[in-house]
């Protein structure tokens, strides 16, 4: 393909669809449009791009320098046909996440990326800025017997579910982790992906350890 003269999509990537990613309507009395529908492929597209390329969005979100992209993804029409290739029909509504299949991987392809719900990425954040020192899933209390506590949000109705008191961090941090396998294994069971599904299954399993460990998006 000839890309001479191809106005390139956050400097990198090629618009090769057949047909019009915007929708415009003209505003009474303006000689302006406003946009009034984006393409749902392009959105998801660009927001990998940005997440890669765009330099201010990596001021003010660190944990995206570095991100990369597979070159096949450089053409929205390649982009598109793995989209419809997925397993979760849903995708319009879920996260395309590089780092979900692999905490550690800041590369986005077929290989790598998936489709994640809402709900299934806030289930699996840390909030470590907001938890304070202890190990996850562990909050100090004024009991002196049993002074620490353990909690784990419920993925089902957003509420934060109360376990115990422990006399040690250890001890409430390890049924944070059975309670968060137990969310776990249930929300694997609504998964259209099965790669999601499998993710889940094995992120906060017994053998696991998470004593150090910090969740990232």
């Amino acid at each position: 393909m000839n890309n001479e003269g191809v106005q390139l999509v956050c400097g990198w990537g090629i618009n090769d669809v057949d047909y019009p990613v915007h929708r415009y309507e003209k505003v009474e009395g303006k000689t302006r449009q406003k946009c009034i529908w984006v393409c749902p492929y392009y959105r998801k597209w660009c927001g990998v791009l940005i997440r890669c390329f765009d330099q201010g969005l990596h001021k003010k979100h660190p944990t995206y320098i570095g991100c990369t992209i597979c070159d096949e993804w450089k053409y929205l029409s390649n982009f598109i046909k793995w989209v419809d290739s997925q397993p979760n029909r849903d995708w319009i509504n879920c996260d395309l996440d590089k780092d979900f299949l692999s905490t550690s991987n800041k590369h986005y392809s077929p290989e790598t990326a998936v489709f994640v719900p809402s709900k299934v990425n806030k289930f699996v954040l840390d909030s470590g800025k907001v938890r304070g020192a202890f190990m996850i899933g562990v909050k100090i209390s004024p009991n002196k017997k049993n002074p620490y506590i353990a909690r784990c949000n419920n993925p089902f109705n957003s509420k934060e579910r109360y376990i115990g008191l422990f006399p040690t961090e250890l001890e409430a941090h390890l049924a944070w982790q059975a309670k968060k396998h137990e969310y776990a294994c249930l929300l694997a069971e609504q998964q259209q992906d099965p790669r999601v599904a499998k993710a889940l299954r094995e992120r906060y399993a017994p053998d696991k350890d998470w004593t150090n460990n910090k969740e990232t998006t």
